[in-house]
């Protein structure tokens, strides 16, 4: 059995694992409408969007430079988000339980194009809330780097908030990466923004059901800053990663296969 084989079969395990992982200890926001009873219902449920906005923004989790056209990057990877407004998350979470960050399992794939193309997805569910999110990645290479320079690239990415029923949200966002290898290992760094649209889903235009007072949609752009440090050892990946989108910050270990 070749080494590509081996590795997708482990991945395959890896995912199983988390898909089936228990959920006993979930703190399910299904409470947003209670929102309303607050003294600031609307600054409230801007409080929990930027947090949500921060939490589920695409992560690249990778260096600037591109795989190449034959290249793949396949990964399992785990996250963990401190939220900043964890007063909001407990109101709008009807066992009244805190939660003060959220672990997210993901799994993460790109693959190299010609012209220093290269797309990624994922898909994640927390293992501590019903967040669910899926997304996705275009990066270009504008610089493709070598001995002597870094590479540099531009990413425009995309995310999709599910699992909460009276919450639709999606990201949009732009940033500039840089990386350098340095023989296995490769620092990285990125900066952009994430445009973050939340609304609440059935409860805008009933401010009875809302606690009296309607929540509307919030549309509000968030800062991003980014460093991480690739490993390859032959054929296994693994990344330490950190990320700050608005107040959020986020640490991430991820372990896969890289070539």
């Amino acid at each position: 059995m070749t080494r590509i084989k081996k590795a997708a079969l482990m991945l395959a395990a890896a995912a199983s694992f988390t898909a089936t992982a228990p959920s006993q200890a979930a703190t399910d926001i299904d409470a947003i409408a209670a929102l309303g009873t607050l003294a600031d219902p609307q600054a409230a449920f801007l409080a929990l969007s930027e947090d949500l906005g921060g939490t589920i923004a695409y992560r690249s989790v990778s260096p600037a430079e591109d795989l190449g056209v034959t290249g793949f990057d396949l990964g399992l990877e785990l996250t963990s988000s401190r939220l900043a407004n964890s007063a909001e998350w407990v109101a709008a979470v009807s066992s009244g339980d805190e939660l003060s960050s959220v672990i997210m399992p993901r799994i993460h794939v790109h693959k190299g194009l010609p012209f220093g193309i290269d797309i990624g997805a994922f898909y994640t569910g927390s293992s501590n809330s019903n967040i669910d999110i899926t997304g996705a990645e275009l990066r270009y290479a504008l610089v493709e780097g070598g001995v002597a320079i870094p590479a540099v690239g531009v990413r425009l990415t995309y995310s999709k908030l599910s699992g909460i029923d009276e919450l639709e949200m999606q990201t949009t966002g732009a940033e500039l990466a840089i990386s350098k290898g340095f023989a296995f290992l490769t620092p990285y760094a990125s900066a952009g923004a994430v445009r973050v649209t939340s609304t609440p889903d059935g409860i805008a235009a009933d401010p009875v059901t809302s606690g009296g007072a309607g929540l509307v949609e919030e549309e509000f752009t968030l800062s991003r800053a980014n460093v991480g440090v690739n490993m390859n050892f032959t054929l296994l990946n693994i990344v330490l990663d950190w990320d700050k989108t608005g107040d959020v910050t986020s640490s991430t270990l991820k372990v896969g296969f890289r070539w």
